[in-house]
């Protein structure tokens, strides 16, 4: 072909792996074997789809053939949960409904931001944002979020940034610890946005599942800014795979094309069951004592085992736990609890590149009885301390610094 040149001048940026995914197949390998698994590794509810929303389902499996297909009843059941929730308008046209909250993110970023951009968020964060980002040859800015600032973004950090980012994905309740931006926090966020011209991505997967007091929307603060929601958490929903974005008027066309293009609607047989889960309040707020049962147990087991700095965990179903005190290697300190005790936990690698070496992430999102368990595992209940116990691990590899098991590093453990 005349004039054709091969390829570009641009490499494929280089994104992390997910090491959760890493310590997830381990456990299963170990479960092949026959070993007892307790999986605290995902933010993925043990719960399945409310009951309802599995009715609905399997009759439109019976009597509807289905094709591609947006749902015009479920965008505006949606729009009519912002404005009984938040007490925000919004036009069905604006929810643009994808394949779940990733895709949403996708979107977001590629109807906002060029090529080159800079998009700022908090580390720790989800793993996603930054390597997303990356992907989309944006260039990501990492704000460090330590106990100091409850591990959350703040006005003073976000207006300190020079030159100022394009973009900004908050977060709140945040993955991986929990905590919530108060009203007050996002006010004063907003308005140092508005005054750097940053536009603001708002991951709002974890509504729903607070605490104390509700999660706040962006979109109460400002309207321009866009949202990325899902039905995998509070509707546990995650293997339906549906989620939604959040766009304002002048930005719909081009995340409608995008839409289209890259990923065309969601399962429509998802869609069916998202309308009928809006009717289940009930069984949902079920789920959500669950957690708070969990939640409870884990915030006062933790400190038995030494774990004492925890970020304040406000909702979501995380526990993000300090272990500097124990290693330097949270991969290899989660492999080894796993091999010791059956318990999946992740790494805070996948959060923070940097510090994420000193945390490790539990997800209570599973049934309270395996909370228990998890718990009975890892913290002796009287007589000798064991080996296959929390505390065990710890004595015993004080002792074997450095030692390598079944293949796997112990880690930089250091003494106490």
């Amino acid at each position: 072909m005349s004039g054709y040149k091969k390829g570009g001048t641009s490499p494929v940026p280089p994104i992390d792996p997910f090491h959760a995914l890493s310590i997830s197949a381990l456990a299963h390998e170990l479960a092949a074997q026959g070993r007892s698994i307790i999986h605290m590794e995902f933010g993925q509810p043990s719960t399945g789809a409310p009951s309802a929303a599995i009715e609905r389902a399997q009759h439109i499996l019976a009597t509807d053939p289905m094709g591609y297909w947006e749902s015009q009843p479920l965008k505006e059941r949606i729009a009519l949960h912002y404005d009984e929730t938040y007490g925000v308008s919004l036009r069905p046209e604006q929810i643009i409904l994808t394949c779940g909250a990733s895709p949403a993110l996708v979107l977001a970023l590629m109807t906002s931001f060029v090529p080159g951009a800079h998009v700022a968020m908090a580390r720790p964060g989800y793993v996603a944002y930054r390597n997303v980002v990356r992907s989309l040859h944006m260039k990501p800015v990492e704000i460090p979020c330590g106990e100091k600032e409850r591990f959350q973004l703040t006005p003073d950090a976000i207006a300190a940034l020079e030159p100022a980012p394009d973009g900004l994905i908050l977060a709140s309740p945040a993955n991986p610890t929990g905590t919530i931006l108060s009203p007050d926090e996002i006010r004063r966020i907003v308005d140092v946005c508005r005054a750097h011209g940053i536009c603001i991505i708002s991951d709002e997967i974890y509504h729903g599942l607070s605490f104390g007091e509700r999660a706040h929307s962006i979109l109460e603060y400002e309207p321009d800014a866009l949202v990325v929601n899902s039905f995998s958490k509070y509707f546990s929903m995650a293997p339906w795979r549906l989620g939604w974005l959040v766009v304002p008027p002048a930005k719909v066309e081009a995340a409608r094309a995008r839409m289209g293009n890259l990923f065309l609607p969601p399962a429509a047989l998802s869609q069916h069951a998202a309308l009928a889960a809006f009717d289940c309040r009930d069984e949902l707020e079920g789920h959500m004592e669950t957690y708070r049962r969990n939640r409870d147990l884990l915030l006062r087991a933790l400190p038995e085992m030494g774990l004492r700095h925890i970020a304040p965990p406000d909702g979501a179903f995380y526990i993000y736990a300090d272990i500097r005190h124990l290693t330097d290697d949270s991969m290899a300190f989660c492999k080894r609890l796993l091999l010791d005790t059956g318990v999946t936990t992740a790494p805070g690698i996948d959060f923070d590149p940097i510090d994420g070496k000193y945390f490790i992430r539990f997800s209570f999102a599973v049934a309270t009885d395996q909370i228990e368990e998890a718990i009975r595992r890892m913290v002796p209940r009287g007589g000798p301390v064991r080996s296959d116990s929390f505390v065990g691990l710890i004595s015993y590899t004080r002792l074997l610094l450095c030692r390598h098991s079944d293949g796997v590093a112990v880690g930089h453990l250091v003494r106490g």
